[in-house]
């Protein structure tokens, strides 16, 4: 699989959908029907990228693309307008291409926005993580991590379901024997949590596992 798009589209009978084609290259496509129906489907799952065909809803898109671009400022955008559009400077979309346009054309522009499967980003559940970049994303979040968070979360993310002890993750992420006070351990795992949980109080992912340490858990999404 290519990557994952999600396709926002309006069902037009004078206008082909983009769905078969793409699908038929290799992209695993997911299809809705409005940006409210994007923006929902976002706090659930992360695609690699947006294609927003604006000409079959008969709008321009811009606030489909502002409202995705608040929630989710990484994640890349296509705009697909009809031939009227108006360049406007405003627009928060990665690519902006105008009708007419070839099958050909739509997926050269897409492919460099996805990231490539030698490209260091690790996928758990609705979690991504790219350590090149040192940012993390799940659901309606998106943060930007230290150095040691990246690595902390790595780390769970290599064990998903699995509890590691506490002592073997302070070792692991700090790359020392010393573990004399392991509460910066702590004060990590609650940034981690601030970064991608709903409710970081009552977490969903990184579960504290009591006397043991911690686990990444995506079993009850």
């Amino acid at each position: 699989m290519k990557g994952k798009i999600l396709l926002v589209e309006g069902k037009r009978a004078d206008r082909p959908s983009f769905f078969n084609g793409l699908s038929k290259k290799g992209y695993q496509v997911r299809s809705v029907t409005s940006g409210k129906k994007a923006l929902d489907l976002l706090s659930l799952e992360t695609p690699d990228i947006i294609l927003i065909d604006a000409s079959s809803m008969r709008t321009s898109g811009i606030r489909i693309c502002n409202g995705i671009k608040e929630i989710s400022p990484m994640l890349p955008i296509v705009l697909l307008v009809d031939n009227e559009f108006q360049d406007d400077k405003k627009i928060q979309a990665e690519v902006v291409l105008a009708e007419p346009f070839t099958l050909q054309k739509l997926l050269n522009r897409i492919r460099p926005l996805i990231p490539s499967p030698d490209n260091n980003l690790y996928t758990v559940g609705p979690i991504q993580l790219d350590v090149d970049h040192n940012w993390v994303r799940c659901g309606t979040h998106q943060s930007q991590l230290t150095p040691r968070l990246v690595m902390l979360l790595r780390a769970l993310m290599g064990s998903e379901g699995y509890v590691i002890n506490r002592t073997e993750l302070f070792k692991t992420v700090w790359e020392t024997e010393y573990i004399g006070d392991t509460r910066t351990l702590d004060v990590h795992i609650s940034w981690l949590r601030e970064a991608i949980e709903d409710n970081p109080r009552k977490p969903r992912y990184i579960k504290t596992v009591r006397g043991k340490g911690y686990k990444l858990d995506i079993s009850g999404m």
